[in-house]
């Protein structure tokens, strides 16, 4: 590539790739180059930007704030040279080298990302996909590009974000088999005080929709304990009498531990399953593939119906 203002441009994707492995030797390693050669390229972006870019923590590398700030701009100058450069939108996939961030809760990777890596494995073996679990704050991810693309049930994006709803999904209940709570109609009454409740939260709360729904027929449910995921809370009530959730299409998970499901006795708030990306990956060829992926993936989830899970 040319130089402008004395900077030579080939120093993006190598700052690309080094915010990405955050990393010299994996840096050096996707770019072939030697350990001495990528240290000396770090050398040359550190003294064009002034600043650290990299600095060690511990046996780790961290960014340093001003390379977080400018790094989703580096990201989008670097996939727009290469879709100028690339012989056309319908480039052989197999031939891309990419790493994708994909955020979300960890029931998006426990019940996705078998599937999304055979995929890719197939179709584009030079995609690597890394899954990024929620964070208890909300952190501007795709707009930094710290990740790119975002699955889930979505509470906040900043407004430039592009969202693309999916399906809709609600909770459902989930206990160890045996438990007495399967046994007998199940009302709000007897799901409140049939035993102690578990929650999931990222940001650990202790109550929720479930409560409210509850307090508005006067009931109100012992809840004992907080989860940060859905996944590590089926292990705890595989282990307890606790009385837990998940949702519809995580209910394989609470399946493949032996959990019964069933359907609470609540009119409890629709959940709308989106995909969301930064609009400077509209154009991309290899996200736009990520985004079919997984779009095919989440809308070819089966419907949970009561019954179906073990009792």
């Amino acid at each position: 590539m040319t130089q402008s203002t004395g900077l030579d441009l080939n120093l993006l994707v190598a700052l690309d790739v080094l915010l990405e492995e955050q990393s010299v030797q994996g840096a050096a390693r996707r770019l072939h180059l030697s350990e001495p050669a990528m240290s000396r390229t770090l050398g040359r972006i550190r003294k064009a930007l002034g600043d650290p870019v990299l600095v060690r923590a511990g046996r780790q590398m961290v960014p340093t704030p001003h390379a977080l700030a400018v790094r989703a701009e580096v990201s989008a100058v670097v996939e727009r040279a290469r879709a100028l450069f690339a012989p056309g939108r319908d480039a052989d996939l197999r031939t891309v080298v990419r790493t994708f961030t994909v955020l979300g809760n960890d029931s998006i990777a426990a019940t996705l990302g078998a599937a999304l890596l055979a995929r890719a494995a197939e179709e584009a073996p030079g995609i690597r996909l890394r899954f990024l679990t929620e964070s208890h704050v909300d952190l501007p991810h795709l707009r930094q590009g710290t990740a790119d693309l975002e699955v889930g049930v979505l509470d906040t994006t900043a407004p430039e974000v592009r969202v693309e709803p999916l399906r809709e999904d609600r909770m459902i209940g989930a206990v160890r088999p045996g438990h007495p709570l399967l046994t007998g109609e199940l009302t709000p009454e007897r799901f409140a005080a049939a035993g102690d409740h578990l929650t999931v939260s990222r940001r650990g709360r202790l109550h929720g929709p479930v409560d409210a729904a509850l307090a508005e027929l006067g009931l109100k449910r012992r809840v004992v304990g907080s989860i940060g995921t859905f996944p590590a809370s089926l292990f705890v009530l595989r282990d307890t009498d606790l009385i837990g959730m998940v949702s519809a299409w995580g209910a394989p998970l609470a399946s493949a531990l032996g959990l019964a499901t069933f359907e609470i006795p609540l009119l409890l708030p629709v959940l709308t399953l989106s995909l969301a990306w930064h609009p400077r990956h509209d154009a991309d060829p290899a996200h736009a593939w990520l985004r079919g992926c997984v779009r095919d993936l989440v809308m070819g989830w089966q419907t949970w119906e009561p019954g179906a899970a073990a009792r």
